[in-house]
């Protein structure tokens, strides 16, 4: 409950979004008790007004003080009704994308509402500890796709060209857990081993990923489900990629909604794929939504737990060399954070994403070792059932544990939850003793270390008898530019993909002698491997750089367009490479620096085209649109960029001349920029 006196129970609300000007304009009504007295019922809401308002069906006095809206409570206890009609007009949380430009289809409204942020387009609760049965209807095109908590039970087609869409939950949850998503979507499916459907959606062009995007999602589902022990607590699940989403994915009860960079097809899948993300936010649908944080200090009981259970299920999936490999990148990460004296601890509710995720997951993985299998998959299950649908805090898991396990984890919570350090030699020792291949990784980097041999030595005169992939993998990204360019060819020719691209990404300078078994590089199945090797060849031997660019001219590459973006610029600067082609090169280049292309293809070719000093006056508009962009990190390199640009001799008067263009957002903005 979160306020005290008070207890919401239900809502049940209409929302009819309306792109055109920005805006949610919605109905509902909550059900609340009054369980002793109090002075006033609150509820938050950003910047909303009201034009109804009526307790049990009268008319009641508000005070709307433009965040909050309050009234005063009944003083007699019981059940109330409160009805209210509202429009917000959200700065944040709901996105309007592509509802301005000029291009059908590419449509979408989604919702980001991680923390505290709901009550930006629905009167809620910013407090965690508020639960709620939201049952969510929607007016809209029918022509669109809307997807969002719960099962949908009605569809029905409106008169007017518009639809209405009916979702039912049946359990209560946090306000920050609501989330929809409208677009032109289509959707695959399956159905668990405990019959709980699964709904995959993906944009209506992409078709033919929608394969290798979800690929395993099954296998994760049931993983999940047998190893936490606690059935799957909600109706159905949805999983939504949308454009220019804020975060990897977003766990929103029973419907989560992803980035579509992670929408690839099987060559991508190979370098950047959904697994983890995907297996991440469904434990979440346990370990956050079914059972929830009562506060930040408490926080790794959601994103540690998520983050360990989706290595788990990387486990299951790719085995336990990947597993323990994974585990030791997030140590070294953690090492280098925590060597810095930026170390946190797990109990500050004020620590970084790395702090939450990777030392959260680490620590399960070092309490699951302290107290055995049995017990900890004991004390994760009596945790789940015990407090379902509530909040809970460190020492209610704790204390699960201790019950269970019959240890005093007291010495461990102050290594693991208290400690701002992280133990790094402990868990390198703990890798060294489950994962035969770290343990000859360092056994080598000790000999290197030591001088006890050459590198070349350490790592020939082992490499035929190494079975793990990946610790030869991490060896040549290690010691790549210090091996023979006899032994970096012999790999070349023989070893799996991952070796290979490990040398096209430690390589320096190519040997010529090895020059025709580099080139084989630009044939692999890998996007990553490509864009290396091509930008590689191209430089160290310039001979060749028609011949390569021929080769490579039909590849896109990830979704952000990593090696079709590179191969325009190569193109542009190659001297005497299709000549007549050059202003279409540019054009096309220049293009994706358009807002209708997702942030992370904007800023790639806003990098690539400053390289060369290519600013034409259409990048310059997009480069100051994207100076007012949604997702922060990209607005921020866009302004440092921008800033950058301006101090160049004749680029401030350019970027003036631009003024009467722009939008009164993007005006302000300059006005800052420019000085004025």
């Amino acid at each position: 409950m979160g306020q005290s006196g008070i207890d919401f129970t239900s809502l049940s609300v209409e929302i009819i979004p309306v792109p055109e000007r920005n805006e949610i304009h919605g109905q509902g009504v909550y059900t609340f008790d009054v369980q002793k007295n109090v002075d006033s019922v609150i509820l938050d809401a950003k910047k909303m007004t009201f034009s109804k308002f009526t307790l049990n069906g009268k008319g009641i006095p508000y005070n709307n003080s433009g965040s909050k809206v309050s009234f005063k409570a009944p003083k007699k206890m019981g059940e109330y009704n409160l009805s209210f009609h509202y429009v917000a007009n959200p700065g944040q949380t709901v996105y309007f994308l592509g509802w301005k430009d000029s291009l059908d289809g590419n449509e979408q409204i989604w919702t980001q509402g991680q923390g505290k942020y709901t009550s930006h387009w629905l009167p809620s609760f910013d407090d965690m500890t508020e639960k709620v049965e939201f049952d969510l209807n929607f007016v809209f095109d029918k022509d669109y796709e809307v997807i969002a908590n719960g099962k949908l039970v009605q569809k029905s087609i409106l008169s007017n060209g518009q639809a209405h869409w009916s979702f039912d939950m049946q359990n209560p949850m946090s306000s920050y857990l609501i989330g929809f998503a409208i677009g032109k979507f289509k959707k695959d499916g399956f159905y668990s081993n405990s019959n709980v459907l699964n709904e995959n959606y993906y944009h209506y062009k992409d078709s033919l990923k929608a394969e290798p995007t979800y690929r395993y999602s099954k296998q994760i589902f049931d993983f999940l489900e047998e190893e936490i022990g606690v059935p799957y607590p909600w109706q159905n699940y949805k999983q939504i990629p949308v454009q220019d989403f804020l975060y990897a994915g977003m766990e929103n009860t029973g419907a989560t909604i992803f980035s579509n960079t992670f929408v690839v097809d099987s060559i991508a899948f190979v370098d950047r794929n959904y697994v983890n993300v995907n297996a991440h936010e469904m434990a979440h649908q346990w370990f956050g939504n079914l059972v929830t944080e009562q506060s930040g200090k408490h926080h790794w009981l959601h994103e540690g737990f998520a983050t360990y259970y989706a290595y788990l299920a990387e486990k299951e999936i790719f085995g336990e060399d990947y597993f323990y490999w994974r585990l030791l990148e997030t140590a070294k990460a953690l090492d280098n954070f925590s060597g810095d004296g930026n170390g946190e601890a797990l109990t500050n509710a004020s620590a970084g994403s790395l702090t939450f995720y990777e030392k959260g997951a680490w620590a399960l993985v070092m309490l699951r070792n302290r107290v055995g299998d049995e017990a900890f998959k004991d004390g994760i299950k009596n945790y789940l059932n015990k407090f379902a649908y509530q909040n809970v805090t460190i020492p209610d898991f704790m204390w699960e544990m201790e019950k269970v396990s019959g240890m005093k984890l007291s010495g461990f919570e102050e290594q693991w939850l208290q400690e701002s350090e992280f133990p790094f030699e402990v868990v390198k020792g703990y890798l060294r003793a489950k994962s035969p291949s770290i343990k000859t990784y360092f056994e080598i980097k000790d000999l290197i270390a030591k001088e006890t041999v050459g590198v070349q030595q350490a790592i020939e005169s082992k490499w035929d008898t190494l079975l793990s992939e990946r610790l030869k993998q991490q060896l040549i990204l290690d010691y790549g530019d210090k091996l023979s360019a006899a032994f970096l060819g012999k790999l070349l020719n023989e070893e799996k993909l991952k070796v290979r691209q490990a040398a096209a990404l430690s390589m320096k300078r190519i040997p010529e002698e090895i020059q025709s078994d580099f080139e084989s590089l630009l044939a692999d199945k890998s996007y990553k491997t490509i864009e290396a090797a091509l930008f590689r060849l191209w430089t160290d031997f310039p001979e060749n750089q028609k011949k390569y660019l021929d080769q490579t001219r039909t590849i896109i590459g990830f979704p952000n367009k990593n090696v079709r973006i590179l191969w325009l610029t190569l193109a542009l600067v190659t001297p005497d490479y299709e000549a007549g082609s050059k202003r279409g090169f540019f054009e096309e280049l220049s293009g994706y620096t358009g807002t209708e292309y997702h942030f992370e293809t904007r800023m790639l070719a806003f990098q690539f085209l400053k390289s060369i000093g290519a600013f034409n006056d259409a990048t310059l508009k997009n480069l100051i649109q994207a100076c007012n962009h949604h997702v922060w990190h990209f607005k921020k390199s866009s302004r440092k960029m921008l800033k950058e640009f301006l101090k160049g001799e004749g680029n401030n008067a350019r970027v003036r001349a631009l003024y009467p263009t722009l939008n009164v957002e993007q005006q302000q903005y300059l006005d800052k920029t420019l000085g004025k």
